[in-house]
Order: structure tokens, then C-alpha cells, then sequence
């Protein structure tokens, strides 16, 4: 504030488009930039591609992560064009409680050279932090406990939540004077160089593209809709290494669901972050010997698609056989009918940017986000693709010429042209 800095407030569209906050950013000559690791990948392939492109350069000097675990490894492309001076890229661990941030720690290129895991850093200097046991006992350097944080930056306690409030805001054993620490749920563990290593979380509940989420939320939910018997919902990584919930679910004898349907249920009681991107249906729930789901045990959704879909129908024309190629690649799966709807079979909002990455490198078309949500069936959104190219003054003539030339191509040209045009 003291250097009279202006605050740039990003719609929600443009937010969830890369290209327009690329370019937002380019406009307003943005110079601290505050992302998720997850939004930030996104905005690293629009950088890859209008980098060449483009007469004026990005004025940032800071980018700074937070909202969940950051994976140094996936920086390497932003750190081989960029470097790590200009920008800064700036790793903060923080929770609510703390309003927001508790930790700093400045990413260096030698840290994704020597595969560091998700290293959060040191306090920030209002904050006190102790890694402790479950005897509240301070862990040796390198053994995983509990992170405590106090210091004047935390909360009072919860807004009417008293008994939440006693339960996560504990009287500090360190001292005699009546100083509160606040128990966040996260392991971690002291390195060498008296820096902080995030290793997850001890619970259930779990950070998904920046948000807090309890799975037993999601599965309380669950249970009370008609035809559910049992369900259990986990957290797997998506074809681009992401995070996604995935609901396993028993059905009652007799009862059939339809993914749709469970969807628009689910969304009247909980937010769009907390809808699990695939369902998939089991005969019973595994177990391990002494009674306790076995995780293990569940089928892995990688290459399953979501259970309860329409009948699969291959695709009609080369249009559709490239937009089938494209939606499998996003999403991971080994099959995708024409009439799958893109938000029922594993798809969410960073996915389907990364799609219309895909669809602009391909094809020369930079179609907005909203309309794969306007037209999330494949049939309808591959005639849109057509429509879009034919009809809109917008688009380039030479991705009209592509499109058309796609259209003479036999099934076997296609998948060839798709490979080419992704190598």
C-alpha cells in the first residue's frame, strides 16, 4: 500500500480462461500475481504459446502460490523461459485461520533440479510454528507431525462455533501466559536447513484446485439421495496429474441412476467444487480384514468412464473424431460417446481450458469457455466448433480452410492429421 499499487479485480470468466488473463495481464501490466499451482499450469501453456507472438512482455515481478500443495517439478517450463529473477516465484503455505498466509519460501531453479518435494519455508514474522506429536511433544528434524501455528496473526476463533473453536485452538503448552495454538490438519516435517516440507493432510479432508473439501461431506450427501446403498469418495490424479473426486457408490436392489440426474441432486446442496467428476458403481464396498475400506482395493478411474452414461456412439464425421480424440486425451479415458457430456465423465473447469488450449493449437480457434459449458455434449459442441468456424467474422479464414480440409479426411487421416498436428 505504501507504493500506491493498483488492485486489478479479474472476472470469473476471465479467470477461468487462460488466454483472457494472458492477456490481461499484458494490458494492465500486472506486477504481483497471487494463483494456485493448478490455475498457474494453465496460464504457463498460454505463455508458451503467445510468447513468440506478442510485441509487449509480462511486468511481473512476483507470482506467488498458495490454496494448495505445489508440485516444483511442473514449474520447469515457466523456469526455462523465464528464469527464477523476473519473476519471483514465491511459495506461501497459509490457512483461514491465519488470515490467510503462514509460511514464505522463494522458488529457485536448483529446487526443481534436485526434485524437491513441495517445500513451504519458514514463518512469516507475526507466526509461530511447532511441528508436534500426538503428545503435542516437538518432532526431531526430519519426522513427519503436526504443524501448531500461533503468534499474534491468528484468529480469535470461529464466528457462534464454540465448540469448534475448543476444539481446534488449543492452549500452547510452551508457555505459561494464555497463548492459543491452532491445529491445522497438515503434516509436515522440519528439513535440515530449518526449512518446512508439506506432506498432506491427516484427515479426510483434502485441498482441490484451492479448495478446502471433507469427502464425508460429500458422501453424507450421497447416502441420502434414493437408490444409494453405500458410496465412498477419494481424491486420483487426472490425466494431466491434477487432483479429482471420484464417487464409488452401491446401488439398492432394483435402483438404477443416471449420472445427470446425481449430479443436478448434488448440486442443490453443495458447491460445483465438491461434485465428484466421475461415479462409478460397485457391487459392494472392498474391505480389509478387520472390516475398514480397503482403497486400495477400488478400481482405478483412469481409464473408466463414468458409470451410468448414455449408450456410447462412435462418432458420425472427422469434426466429431477430432473432438473425441481431443476429449480423451483431457480426460484420460479409453472411450468417449458422441453423446457424453463433457462435466459427467470426469471434466471441470481447468480441464476444459486445457481442452480449448488444445482446440486454439490444433485448429486456430479461440473459443470462450462458456460455451463448452453452454454445450457440454460433444455432438453439440462439435457442431459448434463447425458453426463457429463458418459462421464467425471473428475467426481466422485459414481455421475455416482447416476445418473444411478436415472434412474430406477418411477416419484413418483423421487420427493421423490429430497426431501430426499434437506432436
Amino acid at each position: 500500500m505504501l507504493y500506491g499499487g493498483k488492485l486489478v479485480v479479474v472476472s470469473y470468466e476471465t479467470s477461468r480462461t487462460p488466454s483472457a488473463l494472458y492477456q490481461l495481464l499484458l494490458r494492465e501490466q500486472v506486477t504481483v500475481l497471487n494463483q494456485t499451482p493448478s490455475a498457474f499450469e494453465q496460464l504457463q501453456q498460454v505463455d508458451a504459446t503467445f510468447e513468440p507472438m506478442i510485441n509487449s512482455a509480462l511486468a511481473l515481478r512476483f507470482v506467488i502460490f498458495g490454496g494448495e500443495a505445489l508440485d516444483l517439478s511442473r514449474l520447469r517450463p515457466w523456469l526455462q523461459r523465464h528464469g527464477d529473477e523476473q519473476p519471483q516465484l514465491i511459495n506461501m503455505y497459509g490457512i483461514t485461520e491465519t488470515t490467510v498466509h503462514v509460511t514464505y519460501r522463494r522458488i529457485r531453479w536448483e529446487d526443481v533440479e534436485q526434485g524437491r518435494a513441495s517445500v513451504i519455508g519458514r514463518a512469516i514474522p507475526d507466526l509461530q510454528l511447532y511441528v508436534l506429536n500426538s503428545a503435542l511433544q516437538p518432532v526431531p528434524i526430519g519426522v513427519a507431525g503436526q504443524l501448531y501455528v500461533g503468534g499474534a496473526g491468528l484468529a480469535s476463533g470461529y464466528l457462534n462455533r464454540a465448540d469448534l473453536t475448543a476444539q481446534r485452538f488449543i492452549q500452547s503448552p510452551f508457555t505459561s501466559e494464555k497463548q492459543r495454538l491452532y491445529q491445522t490438519g497438515d503434516m509436515v516435517r522440519y528439513r535440515a536447513d530449518g526449512e518446512l516440507e508439506y506432506l498432506g493432510r491427516m484427515d479426510q479432508q483434502v485441498k482441490i484446485r484451492g479448495f478446502r473439501i471433507e469427502l464425508g461431506e460429500i458422501e453424507n450427501q450421497l447416502l441420502k439421495l434414493p437408490g444409494i446403498q453405500a458410496c465412498t469418495v477419494q481424491v486420483a490424479a487426472d490425466a494431466q496429474g491434477g487432483k479429482r473426486l471420484i464417487g464409488y457408490l452401491v446401488q439398492e436392489e432394483d435402483s438404477a441412476w443416471e449420472t445427470g440426474v446425481l449430479r443436478r441432486q448434488l448440486q442443490a446442496v453443495l458447491p460445483d467444487y465438491m461434485l465428484p467428476a466421475l461415479f462409478i458403481t460397485l457391487p459392494e464396498l472392498p474391505l480389509t480384514a478387520n472390516g475398514k475400506l480397503d482403497r486400495r482395493a477400488l478400481p482405478a478411474p483412469d481409464k473408466a468412464a463414468s458409470q451410468g452414461t448414455r449408450e456410447f456412439v462412435a462418432p458420425r464425421d472427422p469434426v466429431e473424431e477430432i473432438v473425441v480424440d481431443l476429449w480423451k486425451e483431457v480426460l484420460g479415458l479409453e472411450a468417449v460417446s458422441i453423446y457424453d457430456n463433457f462435466f459427467e465423465i470426469g471434466g471441470h473447469s481447468l480441464l476444459a481450458t486445457q481442452l480449448l488450449s488444445h482446440l486454439r493449437e490444433l485448429l486456430q480457434l479461440d473459443i470462450p469457455l462458456r460455451d463448452l459449458f453452454e454445450k457440454p455434449v460433444l455432438a453439440d459442441f462439435a457442431q459448434h466448433l463447425q458453426t463457429f468456424a463458418v459462421d464467425d467474422e471473428a475467426v481466422d479464414a485459414e481455421a475455416a480452410a482447416m476445418l473444411a480440409e478436415i472434412e474430406q479426411l477418411s477416419e484413418q487421416e483423421v487420427e493421423q492429421y490429430f497426431l501430426e498436428h499434437n506432436a
